[in-house]
């Protein structure tokens, strides 16, 4: 196992042609539409009740709880994107707000530490009854998560006091020993939140306690089952079979013995997040490997190209290897964020650039497919191929929609955009010995340490357009060390130039980084070129959805097909093998972002098919047409239309 890798020290301030309007909107529209969302004061959105539930624990208002079991995580998910938008630029106003919902959380927490407004409200002393379903742990990392990263931001200790009383108390009520309760989390999160909060104390037994919930997972007898008899049989979620589906909420197996990406996707890279924080915290190899196995069979055999995971909308689950339906694809927004978390912590434990490169896969695609264009409408399911006219009539394709929803009953995925692209500046460096590695290519300025020497990073980007990126490094004093640059797996070749000299190409090191070791100085400039072709992206041979067809891509954005551009029966299209495509703009879209136009043909069939559902006669006609392709994270800007991201390729005779 390589020495520890940890972001890179000091806050990074993300000046971007790509980003900043994202992060922009995190900031002026997202935070303040969920703020609001939260209050339940947006017209037409389903209500949230998530604030009021705390004001009723609070004894600040009457009333009942009101949401699903999990709703208070929302409040912690919104207060964690807060933070770190406090963290990288001061904002009084909004973290009076803040400020102000931590004082309820506060008020709400009960003598023991215990905060769980379900319980509270609706089933006082049943608290810990309902493992499987009910979510108390996973709303308990929430608020863990954003108690660490508000502390970072400001200083300021009240929720982290408040989080830390609650996992001391979680510590008194699990564990091995007599008299406690030897059971996990339904749905992983408290795992990985307590390695933050193990972080921001330097409390050991946090670090354990996450380590006893990894552990525990997958013990024989099963514990859901056990708590199911012990409270007479009753379930949540009936429909769901938490309780008995073992592989639903992995806990089918041992940690260490899972091999295969099973269950419920979001549930299974959370958990994946915190056996990468153990190993790494611990050194422990056999974890290490364990991690290993499942990212290899997530990434290389059920993974969709976009980075979305999860092929059935039954569990929002995933099925089976090549399993990868693009019209009935569930690609939960969540669980593209969590396959992030997973990649980034792998990129902790050993420096590979094929866990940056899906990392980038997700993030450009699927997460930011998860909301519209102006930051007030969102995904929580992104498929890779829409036909509206059966939406609303075929159930199985319920879980499907032709256009972004202004909230949601269960209303993760908001959130859970708006942490991530808020703590983006976490992502885009990491610092090991004497290397700092580029992960991303974000344009913005960052203050670090390499190698004990006290330097400056700025990077000036293109590369959502024309995949060009600047840096320029500024040591406090002459030093050396390494700058590695990660060359991303869509890219053939690289051009690099170290103050100004002539460019010389690369094709990137067998780990994928470009590693540039000198004594750096003041000033020092490093500019890259990343060639930037639009690609022909081919699945598997076992992936029968895609056999024959054919995704474009060009850098890191994969590209669609939407009705509003190419009109009705997208099925009809045809990509023949030798069109050359040339690149255009689109009005409303973000700039520098390019469409993709290419020659193609429509398939319809000859005249005079008449009423007949089947017949044999009939043969199809073809005729020119101009293709037109939009990045997949754009689509449903523009009305309800089809969409479809795999086209059939024509093939030479």
């Amino acid at each position: 196992m390589n020495d520890k890798t940890t972001p890179a020290p000091g806050k990074v301030q993300i000046h971007d042609p790509f980003w900043s309007e994202y992060v922009r909107l995190v900031r002026e529209v997202m935070v303040p539409y969920q703020w609001e969302a939260l209050n339940d004061r947006i017209e037409g959105a389903e209500p949230s009740h998530a604030i009021r539930n705390f004001k009723i624990a609070a004894g600040q208002e009457e009333g009942e709880f009101y949401g699903m079991v999990f709703q208070d995580s929302d409040v912690g998910k919104w207060l964690e994107a807060v933070a770190y938008l406090l963290e990288t630029k001061r904002d009084s106003a909004l973290e009076e707000i803040a400020d102000g919902v931590i004082e309820l959380l506060a008020l709400a927490q009960r003598e023991d530490g215990y905060l769980n407004t379900y319980f509270m409200l609706k089933e006082p002393g049943r608290e810990w009854t309902n493992l499987a379903e009910c979510h108390e742990l996973y709303c308990a990392g929430h608020l863990i998560e954003a108690a660490t990263a508000y502390y970072r931001a400001t200083g300021k200790r009240k929720l982290l006091d408040a989080a830390s009383r609650y996992a001391d108390y979680i510590a008194d009520v699990f564990g091995t020993e007599p008299g406690k309760l030897q059971g996990y989390d339904g749905h992983q999160e408290i795992e990985l939140a307590l390695v933050k909060l193990f972080h921001a104390t330097g409390e050991e037994k946090y670090l354990q306690l996450s380590r006893y919930f990894l552990e525990q997972r997958g013990s024989q007898p099963h514990y859901f089952e056990q708590e199911w008899e012990k409270r007479g049989r009753t379930l949540h979620f009936p429909q769901l079979s938490m309780v008995h589906d073992h592989p639903y909420s992995q806990s089918h197996l041992p940690v260490r013995e899972q091999t295969t990406a099973e269950g419920h996707a979001v549930r299974l890279v959370y958990m994946c997040t915190a056996m990468a924080d153990i190993a790494l915290e611990t050194k422990d190899a056999g974890l290490l490997e364990a991690c290993r196995k499942l990212w290899d069979n997530i990434v290389n055999k059920r993974m969709y190209i976009t980075g979305g995971i999860g092929s059935m909308e039954q569990g929002e689950a995933f099925t089976a290897d090549y399993d990868l339906p693009p019209d009935l694809a569930y690609a939960e927004t969540c669980a593209s964020v969590g396959l992030i978390f997973f990649a980034r912590r792998m990129l902790e434990l050993e420096h590979n650039s094929k866990y940056a490169d899906v990392m980038e896969r997700a993030l450009y695609n699927t997460v930011i497919s998860g909301m519209s264009l102006d930051g007030t409408k969102f995904f929580y399911v992104n498929p890779l191929e829409v036909y509206p006219e059966v939406l609303g009539k075929n159930k199985n394709y319920n879980h499907v929609k032709a256009e972004r929803q202004g909230w949601f009953t269960c209303a993760c995925c908001p959130p859970n955009v708006a942490r991530l692209v808020a703590s983006l500046g976490d992502y885009i460096y990491t610092v090991q010995g004497d290397t700092l590695y580029v992960e991303l290519y974000i344009g913005g300025r960052m203050e670090t340490v390499v190698q004990g020497i006290p330097a400056v990073v700025e990077q000036f980007s293109n590369y959502t357009s024309d995949g060009t990126v600047r840096l320029v490094v500024t040591p406090e004093q002459a030093g050396e060390f390494t700058v590695a640059l990660r060359m991303p797996d869509w890219c053939d070749e690289a051009r690099v130039a170290l103050n100004r000299e002539t460019g010389v190409r690369h094709g990137g090191n067998e780990d994928g980084y470009i590693r540039l070791t000198r004594s750096w100085v003041p000033g020092d400039t490093i500019e890259l070129s990343f060639s930037m072709p639009v690609k022909r992206m081919k699945g598997h041979p076992l992936i029968r959805h895609t056999f024959s067809k054919v995704a474009l891509q060009r850098g890191p954005f994969v590209y669609c097909l939407e009705e509003a551009d190419n009109g009705k029966r997208l099925y009809q299209l045809r990509l023949p093998l030798d069109s050359e495509s040339t690149l255009g703009e689109e009005p409303g879209f973000p700039e520098g972002i390019r469409t993709i136009s290419v020659p193609g043909k429509r398939m319809q069939p000859e005249p005079g098919w008449g009423e007949e559902l089947y017949g044999s006669s009939s043969s199809l006609k073809s005729r020119e047409v101009q293709l037109k392709f939009i990045p997949y994270f754009a689509w449903a800007n523009r009305g309800i239309g089809e969409m479809s991201v795999w086209i059939g390729e024509e093939q030479q005779r």
